[in-house]
């Protein structure tokens, strides 16, 4: 492997936009406070049917690397899963041995400090769904996730309404949440019931809401939401460009995000100090994680 000016830490990406950008922004704040130098593994998309690389849109592509064959070589892919057990309950580093680039891998789903005081080199794998793995550089981390090309027309005008009112984004995830019986056992969807609740929540702190709605499934919201505030149905953007609707969410001021990391991050990367965010208190409908740290503090769950 060709030698590195800084020890390397190599991030493995999987899963859509939103768990990409948990992925990145964990490795990326690991990288900083350790001086390392961060590249990126996106090996396992060209296997993935139903996903691809979605982070080349944003600022990061221009300064973080794809890693390369050579270097995931390096890696340490797998652990045995007897071998793992018993250094738990040894109270023993998750970081593998046997290999020049040792794996940290995400013991759980709520925070796991140990990420916070890992050396490099370093192969980091898992979700990190916390914002606590990356807050300390939250600054870079918005800006890594800037888009790098303006917003085409049809995007500039939804945002022209967005910074001409009080825009609050209302995100309804649907799609494989509602068509695939083994998704929706685990996730679940967020019901009338919830955004009802979410919307009397919002309008309980913010005079004259501004509803701009974003979903997956465009027909139901139309169908199904109501409020006697204004609301603004986004429809411009299809499944390859849902950056941009995650953008625009992010210009709003107030937010209702569904039980997603898409529009976790659509309300995330809006650096507002006094924006009102509402999430599900129920994240999945099915139990075993820990979703105590999954919602930054200041966000209000119903």
């Amino acid at each position: 492997m060709k030698p590195e000016t800084a020890p390397l830490i190599l991030a493995r990406l999987n899963g859509g936009l939103g768990n990409q950008m948990f992925q990145f922004a964990a490795a990326r704040a690991l990288a900083l406070r350790t001086g390392a130098t961060l590249k990126l593994d996106v090996s396992a998309f060209p296997r993935d049917k139903l996903r691809r690389y979605d982070l080349s849109v944003y600022a990061l592509a221009e300064h973080v690397p794809i890693a390369s064959e050579a270097e995931l070589a390096h890696c340490e892919q797998k652990k045995p899963r007897g071998l793992a057990l018993i250094g738990k309950a040894l109270g023993l580093p998750r970081i593998g041995g046997g290999a020049a680039i040792p794996a940290i891998r995400e013991a759980h789903f709520h925070y796991d400090p140990a990420l916070a005081t890992a050396q490099p080199p370093a192969y980091v794998v898992g979700y990190w769904q916390c914002e606590r793995y990356f807050a300390d550089h939250a600054n870079q981390i918005r800006r890594d996730f800037t888009p790098r090309q303006p917003l085409e027309p049809e995007n500039a005008a939804i945002a022209d309404v967005i910074h001409r009112s009080t825009a609050v984004s209302l995100h309804v995830r649907r799609g494989d949440y509602v068509s695939d019986a083994k998704i929706q056992s685990v996730h679940g969807v967020c019901g009338l019931d919830y955004y009802a609740r979410a919307m009397a929540a919002v309008e309980a702190q913010v005079a004259s809401p501004h509803y701009i709605v974003f979903s997956d499934d465009p027909d139901w919201t139309r169908a199904n939401l109501t409020s006697p505030h204004p609301m603004t149905f986004v429809t411009c953007n299809s499944a390859e460009r849902g950056f941009r609707d995650m953008q625009l969410m992010s210009l709003c001021h107030h937010h209702i995000i569904a039980n997603s990391s898409f529009s976790w991050w659509g309300a995330w990367l809006n650096a507002r100090a006094d924006k009102v965010v509402v999430a599900p208190e129920r994240w999945f409908a099915s139990g075993g994680r820990d979703t105590r740290d999954l919602v930054p503090a200041g966000w209000v769950r119903v």
